[in-house]
């Protein structure tokens, strides 16, 4: 299990490089998230955190979805900071004997990221700037599980 929040981007390919090696997994499933420009106005988003206390939150998540769908390894990388259209914002994998548990568990952690890892996130427009407010479609995700 690896956690990692951090204002660097990452490389996808590197980060799975040595991801799901267990000799039970037999499926591994990843999402990358980018910053998306529905307006075709956003400058930037800034993404702010508590550092240690964001770790430790998305640390306790991951031990339930390892727990709860007997992952081989798991692995979320958040960034924070300054990120432009187009950017990497975070990348979730999932290892486990079997595809569905590693689907399962990589939405998961999808809809609690979204939800409930401590993160503020500020669109800055060439209108002005907005924090981003929870959405009701995330909060809905948050009941399957």
């Amino acid at each position: 299990m690896r956690i990692t929040v951090q204002s660097d981007d990452f490389d996808l390919a590197e980060a799975l490089r040595e991801f799901g090696k267990a000799p039970n997994t037999g499926a591994t499933v990843s999402f990358t998230g980018l910053v998306r420009d529905d307006t075709c106005t956003l400058e930037y988003m800034e993404i702010e955190h508590y550092p240690g206390m964001c770790e430790a939150a998305i640390a306790k998540i991951a031990e339930e979805a390892v727990q709860r769908w007997s992952l081989t390894d798991c692995l979320v990388i958040h960034r924070y900071g300054q990120l432009r259209p187009g950017d990497q914002i975070m990348m979730v994998a999932t290892a486990a004997r079997h595809r569905a548990e590693a689907f399962e568990a990589a939405e998961f952690f999808m809809d609690y990221l979204k939800s409930r890892a401590p993160f503020w996130k500020k669109e800055v427009t060439r209108d002005g700037a907005d924090w981003v407010a929870a959405k009701d479609a995330d909060e809905d995700a948050l009941k399957r599980w």
